[in-house]
């Protein structure tokens, strides 16, 4: 990679982390000055959500993911819906059982079922599918999980369709995203009830995890590419 490619990936990165900033101040500034006009819409949301069921809910976080809906709408809601009735240890394992249910469907998808379907996409757009040795399965899948900016589905796509073994997918892509889920669910929680606290701890992994990810990227960057 050319050093002016490199620059406009960082340049790109950087966009979109200070755009991030950006959507977390505005939506802190606006629930601390209209809080007490979102506060009852937000409850009643939970509500609707609460009279859906637990079942119904983590069927809906197993599959719409795979069909590109974010993960985050559910680990953001599912704390202050089911916590208060489930408790959290209980609602985190839920997530953690759907999250590996849908890792599982979404494999499924890209390597078998919609494989024809998204090989004609990518030589249609000028893509080959992605090739990986196997020497470099486990570096590939922790590079795409690891890295900012696919959204989750296209991840568990791309891993898909480079081959790589349903072991070596599954086991890597559920640890990361069970990490990360945790501390959405905890911060979800933590807004929607007010407590510090837990919103502290939240904070705090999210910490951990992005410090714990630029140490696997550089990493595993740096290994030479075996063939």
């Amino acid at each position: 990679m050319t050093r002016a490619a490199s620059n406009n990936r960082r340049l790109k990165l950087a966009l979109l982390a200070g755009t991030g900033l950006v959507v977390l101040v505005a939506t802190w500034w606006m629930w601390r000055s209209h809080g007490d006009e979102i506060k009852p819409l937000a409850e009643q949301g939970v509500g609707w959500l609460r009279e859906l069921g637990a079942g119904t809910f983590f069927v809906l976080m197993t599959l719409l993911p795979a069909a590109g809906c974010p993960l985050s709408v559910f680990t953001l809601t599912a704390g202050p819906v089911f916590a208060p009735s489930l408790g959290m240890p209980l609602v985190l394992l839920l997530v953690w059982v759907s999250i590996a249910f849908n890792l599982a469907l979404s494999y499924w998808l890209a390597r078998y079922a919609l494989r024809p379907w998204l090989a004609r996409l990518c030589a249609w757009l000028g893509y080959k599918l992605p090739e990986v040795a196997e020497a470099d399965h486990r570096g590939v899948v922790i590079l795409v999980r690891v890295t900012p900016g696919p959204p989750y589905v296209l991840q568990s796509y791309l891993l898909g369709l480079a081959g790589i073994p349903f072991g070596t997918y599954f086991f890597i892509s559920w640890v990361i995203s069970s990490l990360y889920a945790c501390a959405f669910v905890l911060l979800g929680d933590a807004l929607m009830q007010g407590r510090g606290r837990t919103a502290l701890v939240a904070v705090s992994l999210f910490i951990a995890l992005t410090v714990g990810v630029q140490f696997l990227r550089r990493h595993y960057r740096k290994q030479p590419t075996k063939t």
